[in-house]
């Protein structure tokens, strides 16, 4: 019985050992097969590193809004007689734009001028007794005083009839109209919109650190997405004295043109403001750099010697950049990269230090400082 177990264990310990070993021949020859293929080359795209000149600038979100505007409205109440304009037009600054009915308070208004020319008769008649010696200074003090009163009242009443017509307080365009003839009109109610549109506002806010930059007359430019293709400029008009500390932002408001009416109140649009000359930057693709907790770093290429047919073997070296302004798709390269240098701009996540590379560049990543919406 214990010769067999002996001739048992003997036989699986040899099957054992022909399968590990079988394993470990294999493991050996797959090691020395992918020795003699060498690591893979890696597709990459690539770009030659130069100067670029980026003129220094603030931007902002601004609000547009009129240098005039207003939603016009009553300040008594009252039945709408009459509507004297139509909806858009152009008026000018005094135009009548509605009435309200106010026949009670003109009758009550004549009948006021009716006191106050009788108030005028009675001083006139008491100064002439007075300068006769037939009354006393009083009665011509009292009647003074009563003329005076007459005459406030009269002018207490004028001012509500006025205030029953509604005028354009300045020149601009007129927008929808809010109100309809013979509807009652409460105080304060809105009538229709007032805008002058020949200069506009724009309102924007910067942190407080761009303040040493800042001055009034200084040139802005506006862009909106309502008109991609063009550019508004102005110039800063105001500068709030006051920053706010919630966001230790400080407001600014340009002023400019307005040909033909394009800019609205309430749209929004971008602010660029040049702030001084021009500098000399090495800048790169966003796609060529890549940002990890310990630093920024790109793929430079660079020759290693040739192959079997004399062609140039490129390889991919790691290299740490220091990155400054953003603009665009691109992003400003202070050290790290020289002049010249060829940098991978796709294809580096498969990269590694010292990755064998083939560089196509049928294919290349948006590398534009100021790229424009392009409708699909």
């Amino acid at each position: 019985m214990t010769k067999r177990m002996l001739i048992m264990l003997l036989a699986v310990g040899l099957v054992l050992g022909g399968v590990f070993g079988f394993i470990e021949f294999k493991g050996r020859m797959i090691k020395q097969f992918m020795s003699a293929q060498g690591e893979p080359v890696q597709i990459v795209s690539t770009l030659k590193v130069g100067y670029q000149d980026w003129q220094p600038e603030l931007k902002a979100v601004g609000t547009l809004r009129a240098a005039q505007g207003s939603e016009l409205s009553a300040e008594v109440a009252g039945i709408v007689e009459a509507i004297h304009f139509r909806q858009g037009d152009n008026v000018q600054a005094g135009t009548p734009l509605l009435q309200l009915r106010a026949a009670d308070d003109r009758a009550k208004l004549k009948s006021l001028n009716a006191t106050a020319e009788l108030a005028r008769i009675n001083y006139q008649r008491s100064l002439a007794q007075f300068n006769a010696k037939a009354v006393s200074q009083q009665a011509v003090d009292t009647d003074k005083a009563n003329l005076a009163i007459a005459l406030a009242n009269v002018g207490e009443q004028q001012a509500l009839v006025d205030k029953k017509t509604i005028t354009a307080p300045f020149a601009g365009q007129l927008g929808i109209r809010a109100v309809d003839a013979g509807q009652y009109l409460n105080a304060g109610a809105a009538i229709v919109t007032l805008q002058a549109l020949d200069s506009i506002f724009a309102d924007f806010f910067l942190p407080q650190q761009t303040l040493a930059a800042l001055k009034t007359g200084q040139n802005v430019s506006i862009n909106t997405d309502t008109y991609p293709a063009q550019t508004f400029t102005g110039e800063i008009s105001v500068i709030n004295p006051k920053i706010d500390p919630d966001t230790r932002n400080v407001q600014v408001r340009a002023t400019l043109k307005n040909p033909g009416h394009k800019l609205l109140p309430g749209m929004y649009a971008t602010v660029t403001i040049i702030t001084g000359q021009a500098q000399r930057l090495i800048t790169l693709p966003r796609t060529a750099i890549s940002f990890n907790a310990y630093g920024a770093t790109v793929f430079r290429i660079e020759a290693n010697g040739v192959d079997s047919q004399g062609k140039t073997k490129l390889t991919a070296k790691q290299a740490f950049v220091t990155t400054g302004a953003a603009r665009g798709d691109q992003i400003a390269v202070i050290s790290g990269i020289n002049d010249g240098d060829e940098i991978v701009t796709s294809g580096q996540i498969k990269l590694r230090n010292g990755s064998p590379v083939q560089i196509d560049n049928s294919l290349q990543p948006s590398n534009d400082a100021a790229p424009q919406p392009v409708d699909q």
